[in-house]
């Protein structure tokens, strides 16, 4: 089979592979349709951040079953996605279902090949069916929202409430459409980019520019009539925006820290004490939850999805997997303007 490969640090290749490991005759042969580049996709491709090479990279995708492996569940040529994370099972995490706090797990596209290649070999547990009103280009962002919904689903959402975004990429604006659906009346998306503040404001959210000496902390409060917003999440992962993600937020506010940090986060004791003072509760964030079956995170974004729930605003680029190695390239040196970035295969 043909594969997007990372040959060793900053070298990509594309070209034949083996076929895909199968670690267990049960498991699920499945045809890669539709593959996202994920922020961690870069670093882990292009600053030394992989396990191990060579590595095929690739853990947001969506796709049809091809080897159904003797499954009552699938058959072939059902739409299916695929839950990233091999959970061990037995550690104290996995038997309350906490799947993603696993001590010993495994995880395609960083421990083990992904899904930048035309096959993957899967285990059932981790197969959900795609419904029929899905686009399976836009179920390859399953993953992604699924993570977007567990941050929200921390905070204690009331109908009527006031929400705000930092960040207007790709989660941002899955988050703000989360808070919205949740029972936000309003979202505030805050953004340097104004490119991105549109896609926001055409999914209902209202935009808020920062940087260039705008003040978006006081714009969110001017707009609040000086309370804040209710309802805070920080999806960039900047020392500036976490901090400005607390001083955003009103009083007895809930903030979800949501972006993997790049930098120090300091705080100084003014804000520091504004913080308790306004009793904050600063919820972390980590992942999606896969159970339990038909409550899970997963497949509420499938029932929203296309629906109540938009990502095809979202996606700007659709190339071939050919092409990823110019693609990937060009991403990590800044040569193009992108929001999601999705490999159709």
């Amino acid at each position: 089979m043909k594969a997007l490969v990372l040959e060793e640090n900053a070298r990509l290749s594309y070209r034949e592979v083996p076929p895909p490991r199968r670690d267990d005759p049960a498991w699920l042969g499945i045809r890669v349709k539709a593959a996202g580049v994920c922020g961690s996709d870069l670093p882990r491709g292009f600053t030394g951040g992989a396990y191990g090479y060579p590595l095929i990279m690739g853990h947001e995708f969506s796709g049809v079953v091809e080897d159904p492996a003797g499954s009552s569940q699938y058959k072939a040529g059902d739409r299916v996605v695929v839950f990233p994370l091999l959970w061990c099972g037995v550690c104290p995490a996995c038997q309350t279902g906490d799947y993603v706090l696993c001590s010993h797990y495994d995880y395609f596209g960083s421990r083990r090949d992904g899904a930048f290649a035309e096959q993957l070999y899967v285990p059932e547990k981790n197969i959900l069916r795609v419904p029929d009103h899905v686009d399976l280009v836009h179920a390859a962002m399953v993953e992604p929202a699924a993570v977007a919904l567990h941050g929200v689903g921390k905070m204690r959402l009331r109908p009527g409430d006031t929400g705000a975004v930092y960040g207007a990429g790709p989660i941002g604006n899955m988050v703000g459409q989360w808070l919205k659906i949740n029972g936000c009346r309003q979202v505030f998306s805050v953004d340097i980019d104004p490119e991105k503040l549109a896609i926001a404001q055409s999914l209902g959210l209202t935009p808020i520019p920062s940087g260039a000496g705008a003040d978006p902390v006081q714009a969110i409060r001017d707009a609040t009539g000086g309370r804040g917003a209710d309802r805070v999440v920080e999806a960039i992962g900047l020392p500036v925006t976490f901090l400005q993600a607390t001083q955003s937020a009103a009083n007895f506010g809930e903030v979800v820290f949501m972006g993997n940090i790049h930098g120090t986060f300091a705080i100084g004791e003014k804000e520091f004490s504004s913080i308790l003072r306004r009793e904050l509760t600063i919820h972390g964030t980590w992942n999606s939850r896969w159970t339990p079956r038909g409550t899970d995170e997963w497949s509420r974004v499938l029932s929203y999805m296309d629906r109540e729930f938009q990502v095809a605003p979202l996606i700007s680029h659709r190339p071939s997997l050919e092409e990823g190695v110019d693609i990937l390239t060009r991403m990590h040196s800044r040569q193009m303007t992108y929001n999601k970035v999705i490999f159709v295969l």
